[in-house]
């Protein structure tokens, strides 16, 4: 009876070390505190943005839904750099028709002299 009760201590001794073994090595299992306000984990790099990068923009979810400021901001960045592509689209084109324009193609003239 009394090799059983050793028993018994011992394993529920070895079970409270592990424990505080597992406890302090990994953290007591709080959440992290809520970020400021204003302040998102959403991430766009300034210009050239890539396929890869809106594929791996995440959203902090809410009750309802996603966080609509960090919504808003991606598109609008998104919108931003849409329109300054485009924006270059179009200074190419107007260049490739200037030069076009100026370009003589025709047959050059032979001038005889009388």
């Amino acid at each position: 009876m009394v090799t059983i009760g050793l028993y018994v201590m011992g394993v529920a001794g070895m079970v409270a070390v592990l424990f505080l073994v597992v406890w302090f090595a990994f953290g007591r299992g709080e959440e992290l505190p809520p970020l400021d306000r204003g302040t998102t984990l959403t991430r766009l790099p300034r210009a050239g943005i890539t396929g890869d990068d809106v594929r791996s923009v995440i959203f902090a979810q809410t009750f309802r839904g996603y966080r609509a400021s960090e919504v808003d901001w991606t598109l609008e960045k998104l919108a931003r750099e849409i329109d300054e592509l485009r924006a270059v689209v179009h200074d190419l084109q107007a260049r490739e028709d200037i030069d076009a324009g100026s370009a003589d193609t025709g047959p050059i003239p032979i001038v005889r002299p009388e």
